[in-house]
């Protein structure tokens, strides 16, 4: 079985409160559940990790190299300004997906901007909790480089 670090940022403790009309109503304990259920499925394991710090963040990110097979990460807010997230994340060379609940192109200009997306393998978003399970799904497929 083989291991995926699962990494949300800043906010994303107050999912199902915090602007349910842009991020819905789901917590994030459910999206946690949620991908529980997929990965062992895939027959993979997955530790959750949420931190509204970007230092902790980063310095999961650079754990993961010796623990984990692969990284799925909302940035949420570091997304648009964090050239450090995006800097551990090229150095720790895991298969990694970015995720988003909302779709971060159809929202403020500054928004529109993901430092994360142009050192990921994938990026998925605007579809809600699922997200997190396609991106599950697709991790898998990275980690046993198949083709869709």
């Amino acid at each position: 079985m083989t291991s995926i670090l699962i990494i949300n940022g800043p906010n994303l403790n107050l999912l199902g409160k915090r602007e349910p009309h842009i991020y819905g109503n789901v917590s994030l304990a459910k999206i946690e559940d949620l991908c529980r259920k997929r990965a062992e499925i895939l027959n993979h394991e997955v530790e959750f990790f949420q931190s509204n710090h970007e230092g902790e963040i980063i310095d999961v990110i650079q754990a993961a190299i010796n623990t984990h097979a692969g990284i799925i990460i909302n940035p949420a807010a570091f997304t648009h300004t964090s050239i450090a997230i995006a800097d551990a994340i090229s150095a720790v060379k895991l298969p990694t997906i970015e995720v988003h609940l909302s779709n971060i192109h159809q929202r403020e200009t500054f928004r529109n901007h993901s430092y994360v997306s142009l050192v990921v393998d994938g990026v998925i978003c605007g579809i809600g909790p699922i997200s997190y399970t396609l991106a599950i799904e697709a991790l898998d497929n990275l980690l046993h480089k198949e083709n869709c």
